[in-house]
């Protein structure tokens, strides 16, 4: 499947990066990291546009993430515990959203995006938990706009090891953001402890 989609995203660029994300965000089991970083490595062979990428990317994340949010406020779980598997939408990866909402709050949609498995679900949790569209938005775009930028430049820089990158980022990211959190978290609370 990731041949398929790297031969469409080199054919038809744009249209398969927004078309994919859009699928990747609602819950088909869709690459997205793997396809902004090949997007980076086809903009360093001078084959995309940078701007152009990252505004179709991010146009994508965005409609799906917006898609999966009213899916979540309109119809609720009885309608993704009905028919969410057909779609990879299963209750316990909900539930790991629901996790992700109680350790971070409203953050947990902005930095959701980075992490495989809970991207998907977090504007199902949040439309399902009746947020206004605003509130979500506030959070989740930013997020989206961030992480379409972080891996559309790493593989611009990565150039012919996009491909490395990629498979490595995806198996070591929720590690990562972990630690970046655990980070940002000693530092407010030295800065509380100061103040």
């Amino acid at each position: 499947m990731k041949d398929t989609l790297l031969l469409l995203v080199a054919q038809y660029g744009y249209f398969s990066i927004f078309g994919a994300l859009v699928l990747g965000i609602v819950g088909l089991p869709i690459p997205d990291e793997f396809l902004m970083t090949f997007g980076g490595y086809l903009v360093s062979r001078g084959q995309l546009h940078y701007l152009i990428l990252v505004l179709s990317g991010f146009l994508g994340s965005a409609a799906g993430m917006s898609i999966s949010f009213y899916i979540g406020h309109q119809f609720g779980l009885p309608l993704l515990e009905k028919y969410g598997g057909k779609i990879n939408v299963t209750p316990d990866k909900l539930t790991k959203a629901e996790l992700w909402f109680k350790r971070f709050g409203r953050f947990a949609v902005t930095i959701g995006y980075f992490i495989p498995g809970v991207r998907h679900f977090t504007a199902y949790s949040a439309g399902i938990s009746k947020w206004p569209f605003h509130t979500f938005a506030l959070y989740a775009y930013p997020g989206g706009l961030v992480w379409v930028l972080t891996f559309t430049t790493l593989g611009f820089f990565m150039g012919e090891h996009w491909r490395e990158v990629a498979v490595t980022l995806h198996k070591y990211t929720l590690s990562g953001v972990l630690v970046l959190l655990a980070g940002a978290g000693i530092w407010w609370a030295v800065r509380r402890i100061r103040i």
